[in-house]
């Protein structure tokens, strides 16, 4: 659509400061007139677009947004929020420098093997928990979002969707375990970094008196409701299957399109996506249906959190449609034809927009440059220091701001639920600016300025 206005995204500007502001000048009203808010940023972007480009097209724009970008993402975050508070950790073992490097880095390592949202979701309560005692721990937070929301996911197509999509169009599964030296040498970077800062605040908490409730010497642990896991490995194999299912001859008709319920102009609810949505949607309710309530008041499980990532990110999906739809014209004319370009600009583009739909346009650009040799894939040869940088900016810039990845927000989310006072939109991205960029700067020189 290369006669879209830019002024259209408008409505996604005013709905990302309405998130950034409001909590700040006015939470309380903020947190009642939400919907309202997210309702009226959506109007403003569908009444405008329906007077341009007709009532039609603007319904099947809004209906593709929802059905093929929101209902999976929302079903996913769903299922992922419900079976992960359905496992608690309890024990002696208190929230220390040390014990926080421990529990950020099997996290991360964690995100590649069941994705950064499983991960996030499983680990984001034990860390506060082993935490509840401090008074200075937001940044703790914080860094989980950098290491175990978005930067572990990097080995797998499991890890993150934007890689997920590659994988679908031919990239290797394994093939991204060559980002495997970046992440070790990013993990190396930024933990060095959280642990200064966190011994700092661990050292002034002890001096104000705080200290951990333990009561008896030694580090005991128990898990419970670990038969959880069983339910998080279904919702990883719907995943998978969704990535798979639609290149399988039997998933496609006569002309080669992925089967599904046609439900208005080129909108179709495919086979594959239904079979994702009820596979996570069975595994969230056994999981309930099996696991003791008492696990879930362990966990001080409400649904706020993911009823405040709901609300808000049906709004985002919606006005974010016009700055995807001039990517899309705007990105084979970029000239972006080095890696160094191509990991800062994915990447910019991610920090803020769906980083799936961003990985997949810059993907795609490489493929049409039509080049001889690298990465063989059905759009076309990707180099691999092209498709090193794509994944790496996709992927690690998605920690930049709250809605740069899926988890990040959640995770704020479920920890100003829990009494921590996270940064505000505009104080999570100041953080980033001074931790990762710096990283990602280096990245740059030791690994794409070639």
């Amino acid at each position: 659509m290369e006669n879209l206005p830019a002024w259209l995204c408008i409505p996604f500007a005013g709905l990302l400061l309405s998130i950034a502001i409001f909590p700040l000048v006015k939470e309380e009203w903020w947190e009642k007139n939400r919907p309202i808010m997210v309702a009226l940023w959506s109007v403003l972007f569908i009444v405008p677009f329906t007077a341009l480009f007709g009532p039609a097209h603007a319904f099947e724009t809004v209906l593709e947004c929802i059905v093929n970008d929101y209902l999976t993402f929302i079903v996913l975050l769903f299922g992922l929020y419900c079976v992960a508070g359905n496992i608690t950790m309890e024990g002696d073992l208190a929230g220390s420098p040390r014990v926080n490097i421990i529990l950020l880095t099997i996290g991360t390592v964690l995100s590649s093997v069941i994705g950064t949202t499983g991960s996030s979701m499983l680990m984001v309560r034990p860390v506060i928990k082993m935490n509840s005692w401090r008074k200075r721990r937001s940044h703790i937070m914080v860094f989980f979002i950098f290491l175990v929301s978005n930067m572990g996911g990097c080995l797998t197509p499991i890890g993150d969707p934007p890689l997920l999509m590659g994988f679908s169009r031919g990239v290797p599964f394994f093939w991204s375990m060559h980002i495997l030296p970046i992440l070790i040498f990013n993990m190396i970077l930024v933990l060095t970094i959280f642990y200064f800062i966190d011994r700092k605040n661990y050292q002034k908490d002890i001096r104000e008196g705080l200290m951990p409730d333990i009561r008896k010497p030694g580090t005991k642990i128990t898990l419970k409701g670990l038969h959880n896991l069983i339910f998080i490995a279904m919702i990883v194999a719907a995943v998978i299957l969704s990535g798979v299912l639609p290149d399988m001859a039997f998933m496609q008709n006569a002309s080669g399109e992925v089967l599904g319920i046609h439900l208005f102009g080129e909108v179709v609810l495919t086979v594959p996506a239904i079979i994702e949505c009820v596979i996570i949607l069975v595994a969230a309710g056994l999981s309930f249906k099996t696991t003791k309530k008492e696990i879930r008041i362990a966990n001080h499980f409400t649904w706020g959190a993911i009823e405040e990532v709901a609300v808000l990110f049906i709004g985002i999906f919606i006005t974010m449609q016009p700055a995807l739809m001039i990517l899309k014209v705007l990105g084979p004319q970029l000239g972006l034809t080095r890696p160094i370009q191509m990991f800062w600009v994915t990447g910019a583009l991610s920090s803020f927009l769906d980083n799936t739909p961003t990985y997949l346009v810059f993907l795609t650009t490489t493929g049409a440059m039509k080049y001889a040799e690298g990465i063989m894939t059905s759009l076309g040869y990707i180099p691999y220091n092209m498709l090193l940088a794509i994944s790496c900016g996709a992927v690690f810039m998605g920690a930049n701001s709250y809605i740069g990845n899926a988890p990040n927000f959640m995770v704020k989310a479920i920890s100003d639920e829990n009494g921590i006072k996270m940064p505000s939109f505009f104080g999570y991205v100041f953080w980033a600016f001074k931790i990762l960029v710096p990283v990602f700067l280096i990245d740059t020189l030791v690994f794409f300025i070639r």
